[in-house]
């Protein structure tokens, strides 16, 4: 494919982005929040190329859409400094969602959990926090691939997401298509700076105890605990009650 040909391809395909997230966000979000105050809509963020690419997207059409970020306190000091960059300099509405223990207090009690329990982990320091925060929402919308794991594989565009309590919102998955390849052109095309870990070798990036360079060239989330799991379990809807 020349270079020409693969610009118009990542244009097609960023304008079918826009227009997504245009009809999820622009009309329905200003409408709703000019009645009731606030955004029935917000957006996930780990800071990785896929979510950072979605966020420029979504703050074209909403420059204070709510952007989560899962301040687990166990992130590599380059992803909190890159963190902080990109939402100093995009001036988001950033929203860190925090644990109900902090680092010492959990490690105090339980030790060090990501290697004896990383299920109860996540579940402390991701899963929980960022359920209760999206219950506030009506759609969520997500950088989920899925090239990114065989778990994603038959990850769909939209699709009813229940959470704990039985609640259900709309989860938005506007890159579920997209390649890795897609995505750092995009970023390429449209200047947005990466997180810095990608030029180390990492290819899938949580937590620093937990993340590692990929175990399998093959697969980009190998490195993520070890090869124990793949998922850390916010992409995981509840079981019926």
């Amino acid at each position: 494919m020349s270079t020409a040909e693969l610009q118009a391809q990542t244009t097609a395909k960023l304008d079918e982005v826009r227009s997504l997230l245009a009809r999820t966000i622009k009309a329905p979000t200003i409408e709703a929040r000019s009645i009731r105050g606030t955004p029935d809509v917000c957006l996930t963020c780990s800071f990785q190329a896929e979510d950072v690419l979605l966020v420029k997207l979504a703050i074209e059409l909403d420059a204070n859409l709510p952007i989560l970020f899962l301040d687990t306190g166990y992130h590599f000091a380059e992803t909190y400094a890159y963190r902080d960059r990109i939402a100093s300099e995009w001036q988001l509405n950033l929203i860190n969602l925090l644990p109900e223990k902090t680092v010492p207090e959990q490690e105090e009690e339980h030790g060090l959990l990501y290697l004896s329990a990383p299920d109860q982990c996540c579940k402390l320091r991701k899963v929980d926090p960022l359920f209760k925060a999206v219950a506030e929402y009506r759609v969520w919308l997500t950088g989920l691939r899925r090239e990114q794991a065989k778990s994603r594989a038959a990850l769909e565009e939209s699709a009813p997401f229940t959470l704990p309590g039985g609640k259900q919102v709309l989860k938005l998955a506007p890159l579920a298509a997209w390649t890795t390849r897609d995505v750092w052109y995009a970023c390429e095309q449209l200047s947005i700076p990466l997180l810095p870990l990608y030029e180390r070798g990492y290819s899938s990036i949580g937590c620093q105890p937990c993340t590692s360079l990929p175990l399998d060239p093959n697969d980009p989330r190998s490195g993520r605990w070890s090869g124990r799991k793949v998922e850390c379990g916010i992409h995981i809807a509840a079981p019926p009650e």
